[in-house]
């Protein structure tokens, strides 16, 4: 067992590879162990070279729905109502600052996500 710093995609391919040989390694041993550090690497490269961007605020309410198995009527207390729901969720209508301090609480989303801009479908 030996550590590298993972500098390519042959680099990278070759961990994961060496990272299933230690999947299912008994917890506290050192074979875990180094599972563990050799997925730390692999995440860090990942995060590098493989960055997964936020969804748009719309996207986000949507898969906070889903997850929740909400309907667009459970969000029109907070948005105000189910055409301004439809609105919203459709980008034809922008998000409000209350809309999204009502979001932040009863979908749980940061309101860094519901701040950031995005364009309306004309």
């Amino acid at each position: 067992m030996e550590f590298r710093l993972i500098k390519s995609e042959k680099d990278y391919h070759e961990a994961l590879k060496e990272l299933e040989k230690y999947f299912d390694a008994p917890v506290d041993s050192k074979e875990s162990d180094y599972a563990d550090i050799l997925a730390l690497l692999i995440d860090e490269y990942e995060r590098v070279h493989y960055p997964i961007e936020a969804p748009d605020p719309i996207e986000a309410i949507k898969i906070r729905m889903e997850e929740m198995q909400l309907k667009q009527k459970d969000l029109a207390p907070a948005i105000g109502g189910k055409n301004r729901v439809s609105e919203v969720l459709n980008k034809k209508r922008k998000l409000t600052l209350e809309m999204i301090r009502q979001l932040t609480v009863k979908l749980k989303i940061s309101p860094d996500i519901l701040i950031k801009d995005y364009q309306l479908i004309q």
